[in-house]
């Protein structure tokens, strides 16, 4: 069963027929359940959701090629690269002031 067709299941048969008796002696031999059957309003929205969802995802959403993938690919790597690098230079700079701050404060 697919992710979406569980989804669905779930949706269309999701209440409970578990529940307790009421105990009021007016209202007779009656039942009432943990999770009552109220799909019909609530649920017919997360359904509609759902269903509308998978549409776009799979009729309407232009997906990149392979080509078009890789080049983006490219790009993210060779910037978080640079980025790296530019940490790395802040972090030794940085490192060698406060080595050179603290030898004149301390004298080591």
């Amino acid at each position: 069963m697919s992710f979406v067709a569980h989804l669905l299941f779930l949706v269309n048969y999701g209440c409970s027929s578990v529940g307790r008796a009421l105990v009021s002696k007016t209202k007779g031999r009656e039942f009432e359940p943990y999770r009552p059957c109220k799909r019909i309003e609530e649920m017919d929205g997360i359904k509609s959701y759902l269903l509308e969802s998978y549409d776009e995802m799979v009729h309407k959403v232009s997906w990149p090629n392979w080509s078009s993938l890789q080049n983006s690919a490219i790009v993210v790597l060779f910037t978080t690269f640079l980025f790296a690098m530019v940490v790395y230079a802040m972090d030794s700079v940085f490192g060698q002031m406060m080595k050179l701050y603290y030898i004149e404060i301390f004298g080591s």
